[in-house]
C-alpha cells in the first residue's frame, strides 16, 4: 500500500508518531456525469501529530465542488457528504492500516 507522507520514516518512527496522535486518513470525493455518480477516496495520507489536513484535502474538495453536483440525484446527496468529511479532516483509517501493518 502506498501512503503519502511516510517518506524517510521507518516503522518505529511511524509507530511513535501514531502514539503521539499521528493518523492515516483518506479524503472522499465525488464525481458525476449526468446520471452517473462516483463516490471515491483519495490514496492514504499520513498526517503527523499537530499537522493540518486542509492542504492535503484541497484537491479532493475542488474535484467535488466542480464535478460532484452534476449527477442526479446522487451527486446532490454524495457531494455535501464528501465535502463535510474532507473539511472535517478526512476519514481516519489508522486502525485498519495499523492492523494490516502488524498483521
Amino acid at each position: 500500500m502506498s501512503v503519502a507522507g511516510l517518506e524517510g520514516m521507518d516503522g518505529q518512527q511511524v509507530l511513535d508518531e501514531v502514539q503521539r496522535g499521528g493518523r492515516f486518513v483518506v479524503f472522499p470525493y465525488t464525481l458525476s456525469i449526468v446520471v452517473l455518480t462516483f463516490s471515491r477516496h483519495s490514496k492514504v495520507h499520513f498526517i503527523r501529530a499537530g499537522e493540518g489536513t486542509f492542504g492535503k484535502a484541497f484537491p479532493y474538495l475542488m474535484l467535488s465542488l466542480l464535478f460532484g453536483w452534476w449527477g442526479f440525484p446522487f451527486g446532490l446527496i454524495y457531494t455535501p457528504i464528501s465535502l463535510f468529511q474532507s473539511l472535517s479532516g478526512g476519514k481516519d483509517i489508522t486502525r485498519e492500516v495499523m492492523a494490516q501493518a502488524t498483521g
